[in-house]
This record gives C-alpha cells, structure tokens and sequence, in this order.
C-alpha cells in the first residue's frame, strides 16, 4: 500500500463549485449596499441626480425643512443592522415574510393613489390658481392628478405618491394598522432597494431608522416635508411651463363664457 499519497490537511474538503452568475449577483448586491443605489434608467438616473443637487443645496443653505427629533430610542437590534431595512439582516422575521406581503399589493392608499384620484374637471379659476402657489396646486385633487402625470413623464411619480401615503397614513388610529403601513410604507419608498424609493438625506433617514422598531404617526413627518419642498423647488417651476398645464390653461380659456 502507498503511503506517500498527500492526505488534505486538518480534514480539508475541496470547496463547492460557485456559479459565475451567482458570483456578480452577490458583487453586485454588495455594490448597491455600499453605494446606496440601483440600476436605472439613463433618464431616471439623471432625475434622481438633480433631485440629489437639491437636496445638497437645501441642506448647505440651512433651509432644508427640519423638524425636532424624536428622543433617541436604543436600537435592539444593535451594530448588526444591516443597510438594507431597519431591522436586523436578512434572516430577520420581516424579511422571511416578505414574499408572502409582496403577493399583496403594494401600499398606495388603498383605491385613492392607485391611479388618480377621483375630483370634478377643474375649472379655469383653479388652474389659474396652480400657477400661484404650489401649496393651492397641492390642495386641488385635480392639481395633484395633474401634477402627477407631469411627475410621470420625468420619472419622480414616487415623490407624489409617497406623500399621498404619508397623508392617508398619518389619519391611521389602530396601532397594529399604523405598524403594518408604516413598514410598508418604508419598502416601498424608504429601502434602497425598492425601484420607487424617493431621495432623502442621511438625517432624515437616519431618524425613520431609529423609529421605525415602534414606528407612529410621526415617523415620517420629516421626509414628506422634505419630498414636498423637493417637489415645490425641482419640478413645480417646470409643470408651469410644461406643455401639460399650458395646454390645460389654453383649454379651459377657450372654453370658458369670459372668452
């Protein structure tokens, strides 16, 4: 019997055969959580670029919208969170019964922000008054239908829908409801890997972190603050000079008895 035969030292396995593809999914997911972004399109990529300009203006000139923090709560997960949601990595609980909430549709408030919401034809005086403020703009059902099909055709239709859920989410009374939509809220427009997630600064998501293990009606006050002055500064002087509400405007002078 040969003896000189090398025997695998310390009891060695030869190592399992890895995929390639397997391989770049892994690179590439750890590439998204160091960098905190997903592949996009060219045109939605330079949309969220501007939105990211903004922001760093608002915050380097002081008037980013700001609101107390909450007192800071112990986070029980500690260290080991991870950057892909709030709560621990991916074994967590939440995680194991995501496919089962995905199954489900996805949070827009209930039937209201599916598509549009249900409103009248505006009248003139209305649209006139959309070119005013952006706050009257805001306060018109039709305005907000309006100004979202604009939002759509730059691909930042998810500002105006998570400020619509943040709005439906902040009349909640049930606790164990406001728990629910407040995760679902965060996957779908807070996570960094949801194609619907909206620009936030570190601050701001920093706090949502630190709430969302007992999140409540506050939880998000200062991102949909932020997503409306983002909204109010970057698109809402382009949808005044858009082909969408001057066709509207010339429309409705028309048709109008005044004409």
């Amino acid at each position: 019997m040969r003896t000189d035969l090398k025997q695998p030292v310390g009891g060695e396995e030869k190592k399992p055969y890895v995929p390639s593809d397997v391989i770049k999914a892994k690179n590439s997911l750890f590439s998204w959580c160091i960098h905190g972004e997903i592949p996009m399109g060219s045109e939605r990529m330079e949309m969220r670029k501007r939105q990211m300009s903004v922001q760093q203006e608002l915050a380097a000139g002081g008037t980013a919208p700001t609101q107390q923090d909450q007192p800071s709560q112990a986070n029980p997960r500690g260290s080991n969170a991870c950057c892909f949601c709030w709560c621990c990595c991916c074994s967590c609980s939440w995680n194991e019964d995501r496919d089962e909430r995905n199954r489900k549709a996805s949070y827009d408030v209930k039937e209201g922000t599916s598509d549009c919401e249900d409103c009248p034809k505006p009248t003139l005086e209305e649209v006139r008054t959309w070119g005013q403020s952006f706050d009257k703009l805001m306060c018109c059902p039709a305005g907000r239908n309006s100004f979202r099909q604009f939002l759509r055709t730059e691909f930042s239709e998810e500002n105006m829908l998570f400020w619509l859920a943040c709005e439906e989410f902040s009349k909640e009374t049930n606790k164990s409801v406001i728990e629910e939509k407040a995760r679902l809220i965060y996957e779908d427009y807070i996570s960094i890997l949801s194609p619907k997630e909206v620009s936030l600064d570190s601050r701001v998501r920093e706090v949502i972190n630190r709430n969302m293990p007992e999140p409540t009606l506050h939880t998000f006050d200062d991102a949909q603050l932020q997503i409306y002055t983002l909204m109010q500064r970057d698109s809402y002087p382009r949808y005044l000079n858009s082909p969408a509400y001057k066709n509207l405007l010339n429309t409705l002078s028309e048709q109008s008895p005044e004409s």
